[in-house]
């Protein structure tokens, strides 16, 4: 399952690595979005399994941060 942007903006940090396991509402990154931080939840359970965006990264809403499995 891709994890898509809710919103542009730009990562602050990705809080997870490849191969962790996550569970629905665990934040797996931090964006910084109309000058305000957000928290950004997974929206399914499973394994990360590809990161697509790093700290410092601007996003489109839409965009894929990851891929969890």
């Amino acid at each position: 399952m891709e994890l898509k942007a809710r919103v542009p903006g730009k990562v602050i940090e990705v809080t997870v690595k490849v191969g962790d396991s996550v569970k629905v509402k665990d934040v797996v990154a931090v964006m910084e979005a109309m000058k305000m931080k957000q928290k950004f939840p997974s929206s399914v359970e499973g394994t990360v399994k590809e990161i697509k965006v790093n700290a410092g990264d601007r996003v489109s809403a839409g965009d894929v941060i990851m891929i969890v499995e």
